[in-house]
């Protein structure tokens, strides 16, 4: 037998498979069917759990009595010699989103139908707009009314207002400035891109910055030494270092002291790709030294990717297990295969997934390895040595 309770967790079931789909189209909602077979029981199951059986029977009459809308249960008739002909459910049938919903007793429905038919007055309703609704719709439904509006009012301005050239800080939506948009540009961009078809708002966004040390005070007489500036900027700097070492941490680059011809660089992240269109860069021997977790990996590859003579340090086998006590887990694993990995980048990256997606973080090795190892290979590198 399936009792009340059941068919309200298969109903709340199919609204998590199905929600998105019906929030992003309207008539998938209407068309929407829950059936379930009620299973009733023989007459030897009757006579053995009657009592079971009764407030079986009872819950679902209850349910038919209160005739929701767009539900309905179907009764037939069994002829039990024992008993005499009894009426029994037989089936669920619930028609509707809403309907299925109010049956499950389940109010996520609710906020998603509401806040997609916002959506879609305010920004048309086309396919692609439909797709981004079914990728997001969890995102808007989980914001409150405050946020909902605010990100539906700056995507309708900025259909309506195209914003090439404009600072974010220009959006006329009060209450909106560059740190509002940096939370949810993500979502407002793929609600203006599917509206109007574009691939991005169009808005100017501050130049990425680049960490730099010279370690070299010869390499640039005067200074500045120590600075940060957009990879345009660094392009016309009269720099000509033998070696640029490349850092993801910014402690490390901090710490490093005077050394020979050399340029140290932190630069964020996959942001530290755009180094390889600054030609003093290019025409000097780059050594890459990142986190030895995935991401790091990763990182290196889309450097490698644009200057396929970058070096890599630290990020072996070797320093993994030597460290094995300072490992952790890395929270969001990089699940790309890398191409431009030399045979001992690929072991250690090989190394981190097969151990648990583990990472050693630059900041955790004793410092004296580290720059013993980063002098070592700069020394290498030397023509001689």
């Amino acid at each position: 037998m399936i009792d009340v309770d059941e068919a309200r967790t298969r109903a709340a079931a199919l609204l998590g498979r199905q929600g998105r789909e019906w929030a992003a189209d309207p008539d998938q909602a209407s068309a929407a069917r829950l059936t379930v077979a009620l299973h009733p029981p023989t007459e030897r199951e009757a006579l053995a759990e009657l009592p079971a059986v009764r407030r079986w029977r009872d819950d679902w009459d209850a349910v038919h009595r209160a005739e929701p809308p767009g539900a309905g249960v179907t009764w037939s008739s069994r002829s039990w010699p024992s008993v005499g002909t009894q009426t029994v459910p037989t089936h669920l049938e619930v028609i509707g989103a809403d309907a299925i919903a109010a049956f499950a007793r389940d109010d996520r429905w609710g906020f998603f139908r509401d806040r997609a038919a916002t959506i879609r007055r305010t920004l048309g309703d086309t396919d692609a707009l439909r797709v981004a609704i079914r990728t997001h719709i969890g995102r808007l439904a989980a914001y409150d009314e405050h946020h909902f509006a605010t990100v539906v009012e700056v995507a309708g301005w900025l259909v309506e207002h195209p914003a090439t050239g404009f600072r974010p800080r220009q959006v006329p939506v009060r209450g909106v400035d560059s740190k509002w948009l940096g939370v949810h540009r993500a979502i407002v961009t793929a609600l203006v891109a599917a509206a109007i078809g574009s691939d991005g708002l169009g808005l100017v966004d501050a130049d990425p910055l680049i960490r730099i040390r010279v370690l070299d005070p010869a390499l640039h007489p005067g200074g500045p030494h120590d600075f940060a500036a957009p990879p345009g900027e660094l392009a016309s700097l009269p720099l000509a270092p033998e070696s640029v070492l490349v850092l993801e941490n910014l402690e490390s680059l901090l710490a490093l002291p005077p050394l020979p011809g050399v340029v140290a660089t932190h630069g964020s992240g996959f942001a530290v790709g755009a180094l390889a269109d600054v030609p003093w860069v290019r025409q000097a021997r780059v050594l890459y030294w990142g986190d030895l977790d995935s991401n790091g990996f990763a990182i290196l590859h889309a450097i490698r990717s644009r200057l396929s003579t970058v070096e890599s340090v630290l990020m072996d086998t070797e320093t993994l297990q030597q460290h094995r006590d300072l490992w952790v887990t890395e929270p969001k694993p990089a699940r790309g295969t890398y191409a431009t990995l030399d045979d001992a980048e690929a072991a250690a990256f090989e190394a981190l997934r097969a151990a648990g997606d583990v990472r050693l973080e630059q900041e955790r090795i004793p410092w004296d390895y580290a720059f013993a190892a980063l002098t070592g290979a700069l020394q290498f590198g030397r023509p001689g040595v």
